[in-house]
């Protein structure tokens, strides 16, 4: 970041300066309490449950100033900036921040899933040829890709972010803030229906990213996704479409796995380039190809880009794939959606030399289509004959009864995840290979830690 004094700051919110020194020197933005180091402009949050407010006095003694939407107390001497509402000044003060860097080549990347294995991928594809920023971790809602605006150095030359919605809205607030001038859709699923009610609506909400696009602006669409192949050149800016069809601007052809690495054939206008990715699944492929044409629109060489694709790593708890003694585990707890669930069901399967074992727990946010969405992954689990299911949740029934329906015939249901690991233990086999997956909320990374020690 670079640094901003406190009179800077609050001139930037409009805030006021109860006490301290105005010139106090902030070089980091912190809304978490325990991250706050000394020069932190700690932002106290007030959540349904917590309000960080009653933080702000531990902070200080870590050398921080803060916002604040209450009066600083009778003996305070750190800086104390009164704002209306911590959030807004937050935001208001990345989009501040964020509009010094003009000549930045920021990428947008949203979508239902696969946000920030997309992320990683764009960001490894151009790291041997920029100076590159990325979200760290998924902080890509309105608190996190706020707070992500000021990892932006004047050293870096691209940033890649995420940018997640739930809601109505939230995209143009997100936009507001980060201004991308290149954008990335990976997919149009299910995710967050439950308040966003219909597809087409999660479409509309998601395209806003383009929303501060200038005659320059470009989006890069999952032309394999129908929702989004119907965007392509409708739109007031160019479109370039990636994906496994034929039909898409960047298609990928002769897949070829070896170990726990994919090759393909990146086939465009442009000419045919084999790329290699220490990644597997066709998802995989879908990704390095939006980084491939998205690093080539920079202006990068294949070499390079090439030469970039091969220090990607998947994020904690997104596929990352454990060798242990006598078996391998697929870790995927980080979150799930349907669509989500039945790709890594595929990289389940095709990875498996013996028994697969897939532990699916509730997926979460689904609204009235939970029962059928829930059945349609265990549906997909027998139609590629995955051997055995463990269900854990009361929504995961309906995943035991699809897969039941379809000829799966080793189902079992676990109320938890402590009762799941005990069953799992005693399917385990040499040679097995397990996959671990749910939304955040049903907590398996518990179950992962477990089978790992």
């Amino acid at each position: 970041m670079k640094s901003m004094t406190v009179r800077e700051i609050a001139d930037a919110v409009g805030g006021t300066i109860l006490c301290g020194d105005p010139e106090t020197i902030v070089t980091n933005v912190q809304y978490d309490s325990r991250t706050v180091t000394d020069g932190s402009l700690f932002v106290p949050i007030r959540g349904e449950k917590v309000d960080a407010h009653q933080f702000i006095e531990q902070c200080m003694q870590k050398g921080a100033a803060a916002f604040t939407q209450y009066d600083a107390p009778y003996e305070a001497v750190k800086p104390y900036i009164k704002v209306n509402d911590t959030l807004a000044a937050l935001q208001k003060l990345a989009a501040v921040y964020r509009s010094e860097f003009t000549d930045l080549r920021l990428v947008g990347v949203t979508g239902s899933v696969g946000k920030t294995s997309t992320k990683e991928m764009i960001a490894a594809a151009l790291s041997k040829g920029f100076n590159v920023m990325k979200t760290s971790g998924n902080k890509n809602s309105q608190i996190g890709m706020s707070a992500t605006m000021f990892d932006i150095c004047e050293e870096n030359e691209a940033a890649v972010i995420e940018m997640g919605i739930s809601e109505f809205g939230e995209m143009d607030r997100l936009c507001d803030i980060s201004h991308p001038n290149i954008a990335v859709m990976t997919n149009i699923g299910t995710a967050h229906i439950e308040n966003l009610k219909t597809q087409e609506n999660i479409r509309s909400e998601k395209l806003k990213i383009t929303n501060n696009f200038d005659e320059k602006g470009i989006l890069f669409i999952n032309g394999d996704d129908k929702l989004l192949a119907e965007l392509a050149g409708k739109q007031p800016f160019k479109t370039i479409s990636f994906g496994m069809g034929e039909d898409n601007d960047y298609y990928a052809d002769k897949v070829e796995t070896e170990g726990f690495n994919t090759s393909f054939l990146c086939v465009n206008v442009g000419g045919v380039k084999r790329f290699t990715i220490p990644a597997l699944g066709r998802h995989s492929v879908t990704n390095a190809l939006a980084a491939i044409a998205i690093a080539r629109y920079l202006g990068l060489k294949d070499d390079v880009i090439q030469a970039g694709l091969l220090t990607y790593k998947n994020a904690p708890m997104r596929q990352q794939i454990y060798q242990l003694d006598r078996f391998t585990v697929i870790d995927d707890s980080y979150n799930a959606s349907p669509e989500a669930t039945k790709v890594s069901l595929d990289v389940l399967k095709s990875i498996a030399k013996n028994k697969s074992i897939a532990v699916l727990a509730d997926m979460l946010e689904l609204g009235e289509r939970s029962a059928e969405l829930h059945y349609s992954v265990g549906k997909h689990l027998a139609d590629i004959c995955v051997d055995t299911l463990i269900a854990v949740g009361k929504l995961s029934e309906e995943t035991a009864k699809g897969a039941a329906d379809n000829g799966c015939q080793n189902v079992v249901m676990a109320a938890n995840n402590d009762i799941a690991f005990e069953i799992l233990e005693n399917l385990i086999e040499d040679g097995c290979t397990i996959l671990v997956k749910g939304s955040r909320g049903m907590h398996t990374d518990e179950i992962v830690k477990k089978i790992i020690e």
